[in-house]
């Protein structure tokens, strides 16, 4: 089996993520996408986006965590801490598959070493005010494939798709 990895991100219109080392809205619905998706696989992510996860959820359960930080000295209960985006592999085996889920830098990151062939990609149909943008992608080389369309209702205050991108 050819080891997948992926990201999952979900972005308003104008690639926004979060402000405030916090997501920009409540979607309950996207929510429950994101641990579908990523229950029983790995998830990659920075210290400031585990962090910005409230205790009582960390680490993801039914997950292995592992969080990407510079600081050497980091410490973080029931998680694997790496210290440089090639060591992710290190602690993956080959019928495991990757999540990268965040914060920008890591997905910068990815994106630059071209660490992933696919991409879940939540689309929230409003923009916001934030200071934590996803990172420009080339398509040129992505497939597109709509997975699903929500429209708003009183749980979830902004309609939005979740496309899924395959190189």
């Amino acid at each position: 089996m050819i080891m997948k990895h992926a990201l999952i991100v979900a972005m308003g219109k104008h690639r926004e993520i979060g402000k405030d080392n916090d997501l920009l809205w409540r979607l309950p619905r996207d929510m429950k996408i994101f641990k579908e998706t990523t229950l029983n696989h790995v998830v990659v992510m920075g210290r400031k986006n585990w962090e910005s996860i409230p205790e009582k959820f960390r680490p993801l359960p039914q997950r292995k965590n592992i969080i990407l930080t510079r600081n050497k000295d980091y410490k973080a209960k029931n998680a694997i801490i790496i210290h440089d985006f090639k060591d992710i592999s290190k602690h993956l085996d080959e019928n495991e598959k990757c999540f990268i889920i965040g914060g920008a830098e890591i997905y910068q990151l990815a994106l630059k070493h071209d660490f992933v062939d696919e991409m879940y990609i939540t689309q929230v149909d409003e923009t916001f005010e934030a200071d934590t943008f996803f990172p420009f992608v080339n398509w040129e080389n992505w497939e597109e494939e709509d997975l699903l369309k929500y429209e708003k209702d009183d749980k979830n205050p902004y309609s939005f798709t979740v496309k899924k991108y395959t190189k």
